[in-house]
This record gives structure tokens, sequence and C-alpha cells, in this order.
């Protein structure tokens, strides 16, 4: 049976990039991007899924949280269909050293990359973000 899943997401900024980690939709023959989180557990706020998420797969701990949209997302990964209510977060990481390199690290619990990504390269083209209409959530909100 297919479920909507509920989920959130950290929007974290330097200047112009965003930190994300780099997914593989193998169907599609894509690579892609996505902010930072993760599903929400029954009985946790999305806030509090926020925290944890960030915890696990990054070892960080987040400050300034602060939520401002949800996105509905409908969309087909690796030739299956998928549905997510997408709580967004603006938020800063505590440890300023993650703002200082490029290359951030990976996921803890998966090993996908995480680094900060240029939205002048999501904008052209060049890269792929998801949820689709972060993009221009982020861009509106500038």
């Amino acid at each position: 049976m297919t479920k909507i899943r509920p989920l959130a997401l950290g929007i974290v900024r330097r200047g112009e990039d965003l930190l994300v980690f780099e997914g593989r939709d193998h169907a599609k023959g894509e690579t892609y991007h996505r902010p930072l989180g993760g599903g929400i557990e029954f009985g946790e706020t999305a806030a509090e899924a926020l925290h944890r998420e960030f915890q696990e797969e990054l070892a960080a701990e987040l400050t300034s949280v602060e939520q401002i949209a949800v996105l509905e997302n409908v969309f087909t990964f690796e030739g299956r269909p998928g549905h997510e209510i997408v709580f967004l977060f603006t938020a800063d990481l505590i440890d300023k050293a993650f703002y200082e390199r490029d290359e951030v690290g990976v996921v803890l619990d998966d090993g996908a990359r995480v680094h900060w990504l240029p939205m002048a390269d999501v904008v052209s083209g060049k890269a792929i973000l998801y949820p689709r209409g972060l993009a221009e959530l982020l861009a509106a909100r500038e």
C-alpha cells in the first residue's frame, strides 16, 4: 500500500549556497540535490524531526529553526510513485566549521555526498533541486 510520507527539511544557507545531499535516480539517469532532513515519526513534531535528522545525518545541531512553508511533492523515484508533504524550515548550524568547507562530508547513515550547492546552478538548469517548487519558493523569499 502506498502512503503519503511527511518530511521535515532544513534550508541552511551560506550566502547564495544551499546545504544539500546529492542523490541519484538510476531509472531516470538523473543526479539531484535535496536539503537535509527526513521522515517525521509518529508523535514527533516536524521541528523535532528536523533536529533529530540533522543529528543522525550530519551529527549537527541546529539553531534559529523557523518553519517557512509546506510543499506537496508527488513524484516518481526509481520508477515508483511517491507522495510527500514537506515541512520546510530555515535553520543555522551551530558548528560554524560546516560553513568553512565546500564539501561538508557524507550523510552518516547512507554515505550520500553533502555539499554547498550554488543556487545559480539550480537557476541555470545545471543542477536539479528537489522537492519541486523549492527553488521558486526560495527565490520569492529573497
